[in-house]
């Protein structure tokens, strides 16, 4: 390249003599305004001035090559409303590279190429006003004429020059793609690795939506009704959006399904905000609706402006983060979208966040797993099985479902957010071992099982409640064994509790350890509710081996109500409005545990 002088001159002469090398005389005569003697004169000084300027330049000559081989070479072409075109262009495989047809390369782009005294002249169709480019072979200048009189001519220097092959003039494929992007101010590329080019005519570049048209022959021209024929390509949809947050980074990616659209990318605003906006697309808005209570990426809120496209907002933090780069590309194998940004690389600060969001994650998993938010009632008896019956006809399995019936009504009506799980809702029998058993397949955090009890000495009265353990006394051994017997009324009852002793009771006791605190806590919050003044059988909470206690994995406690078989205390369990009382005593006592238990879950999480 020569260096420019101060006043300019020389990049003036050259300029100078490549128009007057292209016009004709008459022309000539017009620009300059000086006689003919003097104007041959100019043209022997230009050819020696040209012979000695080429000279001093380390322009690369035109390539030089022994074998050809014809082909062609695929275009895509993205005119803009989601309309375009994939064409095949002429061209030459020789042992210098890829070489291609100038005039078949305009005709695809739709140009309008004519040859006029050896040059090669393209001229634009569709803009306006527009503008031609002529092209010499062996020459590396190209000149660029506006039809805008207003407008300057412009000289383009080429790194090779054309070489004329049997008529045709051709370029390296590289230096043809930026003879084209030079001219007509667009993006004309060649990628290697696919051997295809493309030429964005749209202010921005496109998505795929590209038809097939052929193959553009000499004297072929695509005309406006081919043009209106080739078919826009339907819209796509938006199915998930996913944030992989990365030490320098985070990555979006907007999975899809249907045809590529057009895509644009408007880069973070001076609050984080970037925007990217299909063409042509939908998606469903509200499961898309993203919020992030850490890391680069804070939201992502999909709406649909008023001209029909699907825009999200990409909400970055950029208060936490240095944002250096924002950049957009399509996945087409997977028909992904993917936005990358780029941040300055804190790592002591992204370690500390990330050990902050993994103590929250296992705080907040870890209150979720010991939160009461399911608990099993167990109406004991049932079916064929009336448990306890009192001298007035009481039968224990009618007392201890209703009061099953309006604790958990209770505990519907004050704890929305607990599940309640029923072993039996109405009067059927229920197998001991198959009761633990639905406790545990709902994931039940609290085992009460209600019952009413019976002694053959008819004064004894009061309630208990009872956890799981070997019997400490005589009575709680034989409240058990009544509570047990009800096993000989199913029918393989032998095989299938011939395990049950004092040993087997003292292993499931250990394994119930890990419950015992939480069972004894309950019960003792229970039994200082529902105890009745005047009561004959001793105040605090027992354990005995009952079998109903056996299976489920949570703290469990079996309610006594009261006695049957004490007169007094049989009329008031036959009472509905007392069974409803006792109901809310025991409420009374889970809500009390309730408030203790999950308090101290959340301390000890939160240490």
């Amino acid at each position: 390249m020569i260096p420019k002088q101060e006043d300019g001159t020389i990049s003036e002469r050259i300029q100078l003599y490549v128009i007057i090398y292209f016009v004709t005389e008459q022309q000539q005569a017009q620009i300059l305004m000086i006689p003919r003697s003097i104007r041959i004169d100019v043209r022997i000084a230009f050819f020696v001035m040209m012979l000695a300027f080429f000279y001093s330049l380390t322009v690369q000559a035109a390539p030089s090559f022994t074998r050809s081989e014809e082909t062609t070479v695929p275009l895509r072409v993205t005119t803009g409303n989601e309309q375009g075109y994939t064409i095949k262009v002429l061209a030459l495989r020789t042992d210098g590279g890829l070489m291609i047809d100038i005039e078949s390369f305009s005709r695809a782009l739709r140009l309008s190429p004519r040859q006029e005294s050896g040059i090669l002249l393209m001229e634009e169709t569709d803009a306006a006003p527009g503008s031609s480019c002529q092209v010499k072979s062996d020459n590396n200048f190209v000149l660029l004429v506006p039809k805008d009189s207003q407008r300057m001519k412009r000289v383009v220097q080429l790194q090779s020059a054309p070489v004329l092959m049997d008529g045709k003039l051709f370029l390296p494929v590289l230096h043809a793609c930026r003879l084209f992007t030079l001219w007509l101010d667009k993006d004309v590329v060649y990628d290697y690795s696919s051997g295809i080019m493309s030429a964005w005519l749209w202010g921005t570049r496109l998505g795929d939506s590209v038809g097939y048209v052929g193959v553009v022959r000499p004297g072929e021209t695509v005309t406006a009704f081919q043009e209106r024929q080739i078919p826009a390509e339907p819209g796509t949809v938006i199915k998930g959006v996913n944030v992989e947050n990365r030490a320098n980074g985070a990555i979006i990616t907007f999975t899809a399904s249907g045809k590529g659209v057009r895509t644009e990318l408007l880069k973070p605003d001076e609050n984080g905000r970037a925007y990217l906006t299909f063409q042509n697309a939908s998606c469903n808005i509200d499961a898309l609706t993203k919020l992030f209570s850490g890391g680069l990426v804070k939201s992502i809120t999909p709406v649909r402006p008023s001209d029909g496209t699907l825009q999200f907002a990409l909400g970055l933090d950029n208060r936490d983060y240095r944002i250096k780069t924002v950049d957009f590309q399509r996945d087409e194998k997977n028909n992904r979208y993917q936005v990358y940004v780029m941040s300055e690389a804190d790592v002591e600060g992204i370690r500390q966040k990330e050990k902050e969001q993994q103590i929250a994650k296992v705080i907040n998993s870890d209150i979720e797993k010991w939160k009461l938010n399911a608990i099993v009632l167990d109406a004991g008896h049932g079916g064929h099985d009336p448990g306890a019956i009192g001298g007035r006809g009481t039968r224990e399995k009618d007392v201890a479902l209703n009061i099953v019936r309006d604790l958990g009504n209770l505990i519907t009506q004050k704890w929305p957010d607990v599940r309640v799980i029923y072993t039996r809702k109405d009067d059927r029998f229920i197998p001991l071992h198959e009761r633990g058993r639905i406790a545990n397949r709902n994931g039940g955090k609290l085992f009460v099982s209600i019952h009413c009890n019976a002694n053959r000495k008819n004064h004894i009265k009061g309630s208990e409640v009872y956890i799981l353990g070997p019997h400490k006394s005589k009575d709680a051994l034989e409240v058990a064994m009544f509570e047990n017997s009800v096993i000989t009324k199913e029918a393989d009852y032998k095989q299938r509790y011939k395990g049950f002793s004092t040993e087997y009771l003292i292993m499931s006791s250990m394994a119930q350890s890990a419950f015992a605190k939480q069972s004894a806590d309950l019960a003792l919050e229970v039994q200082d509710r529902i105890d009745r003044p005047n009561s004959t059988n001793g105040k605090g909470v027992r354990q005995a081996g009952f079998m109903v206690l056996w299976t489920p994995s949570m703290p469990s406690i079996l309610v006594e109500s009261g006695y049957l078989s004490n007169s007094e205390e049989e009329k008031i369990l036959r009472d509905r409005q007392e069974q409803t009382k006792i109901a809310y005593g025991i409420f009374q006592g889970l809500e009390r545990y309730r408030r203790d238990y999950e308090n101290a879950r959340i301390a000890a999480a939160g240490q």
